[in-house]
This record gives C-alpha cells, structure tokens and sequence, in this order.
C-alpha cells in the first residue's frame, strides 16, 4: 500500500489530496491565491487526520515543481520539503505541464484511430503562456517553454495532427485561434493526473533529491499576475 499526500499551488486553485495505490482518498481545494500557504498546512493536517491515519502511515509527498506562479511555486515546494524532512518521507515532484497534459489524455475518448497532441498552456501575462506539446504517451513533442500567443501559434503542427489545448491560459487561445483541428477542453480533472504520475514515479522509485530540488520556474522570477491570478 502507498498513501501519497499531493500538494499543488502553482496555479490559481490550489488543492491537496490524499491516494491510495494512485486512487484518490480525499482532495481539499483552495480558490483564494493569496491563501495557498496557510491553506496547504491546514488542510494537509485536516486531511490526514479526518482520514484516521497517522503519520507514519503515509509513503511519500508529491508536489508540482511548475512552472506557474512564482509565489505558488515556492509555497508547495516549501510545504513538501518541510513534511517530508520532519517525517523522513521521499519526495516525488511532477511538473505541472506534465500533469496538466496528463488530464487532457485522460479526458480524451481512447480512440485508436484519432492520434492527437496535447498543449497545456498556463497563463502567464497579457499573451503570454508556459506550455508544451505532448504525444498520447505524454513524450514530449515540443519542450517546456515560455510562448506569446498569436493566431499561427502551432500552425505547423495543427497542419499535420488534431490538437487538444488546456489550462488556465487556453482561453487566450481559443479566441484567436481558428484551426479546425484545435479543440479546447473545459474541464481537467488536474487531482486525478498528478495522482497517476505521482504513483508511476513511487513504483519506479523515482524520487527527488530533497537537498537541491527547487522549482521549475522556467522564466526567472516569473510572476502570473492577472485580474485573476495573482501571485
């Protein structure tokens, strides 16, 4: 049995929740920004108890290392490094590209015919978003990077394959963007993607270095401060 505690402030909602075996046990959500730090403390000791357990029941933390907010960022990557240094757990961290891409596979009917990629886009600032490009295995396509929208923004690839774009900054996307092969989802199920990937890495042994994991900023001091996602 692994019971994995899984933070992620990088975005504007924040949440954490608890899996057994990769299955989700509970997840407590936080919409306010500016109250991702006293909220990850909280519900993480709410959660653990309401659920009977203690603390040396529990296998590992997961975080998502980013990219996103840069005061996000260092809330959970602090948050999991204090837990897991006090309670001589492993970390596991997941890059929120990664995940976000992982709930667009999830969400998409399995149709072996009908290949597609993946772009999670984040927001960032006015046209501005930190995303990538995924295959249906989640290999990536295109790397992580730091893109200003515009209308032939992925031109190339939409040429040759169906696309699937998702996040908090698709929405800047969708209204410039009039491809026939683009689709947009609405809805991911972000709790569900990191506890699969978390529970990949567990099995794999696949842990961080707690000495020198930091987050994944991928632009320096990278703020995403908009009407609503403020950092």
């Amino acid at each position: 049995m692994s019971l994995i505690v899984h933070i992620d402030t990088s975005l504007e909602n924040a949440f954490v929740c608890l899996a057994n075996n990769g299955a989700i046990v509970q997840t407590v959500t936080n919409a306010v920004q500016k109250e991702h730090a006293s909220f990850v403390h909280e519900a993480v000791q709410q959660m653990v108890q309401s659920q009977l357990l203690k603390w040396s029941d529990v296998s590992a933390i997961a975080v998502t290392e980013g990219p996103g907010s840069y005061t996000g960022l260092r809330v959970g990557m602090s948050s999991a490094k204090g837990l897991c240094y006090a309670l001589n757990l492993p970390l596991i961290v997941i890059s929120t590209l990664d995940m976000i891409a992982a709930g667009l596979i999830d969400a998409q009917n399995k149709d072996e015919t009908a290949k597609r990629l993946y772009c999670p886009l984040i927001d960032a600032r006015r046209m501005e978003v930190f995303t990538a490009v995924y295959d249906d295995q989640l290999d990536i396509i295109e790397q992580p990077q730091a893109k200003i929208l515009d209308a032939h923004s992925y031109e190339t690839l939409l040429q040759e394959q169906n696309m699937v774009f998702g996040g908090s900054g698709a929405s800047k996307f969708e209204k410039i963007c009039l491809h026939p092969k683009a689709t947009f989802a609405k809805t991911i199920n972000l709790p569900a993607a990191m506890c699969r990937l978390a529970i990949e890495k567990w099995v794999k042994k696949d842990f961080a270095d707690l000495a020198i994991s930091q987050p994944f900023y991928l632009k320096e001091h990278q703020t995403i401060p908009s009407p609503s996602v403020g950092s």
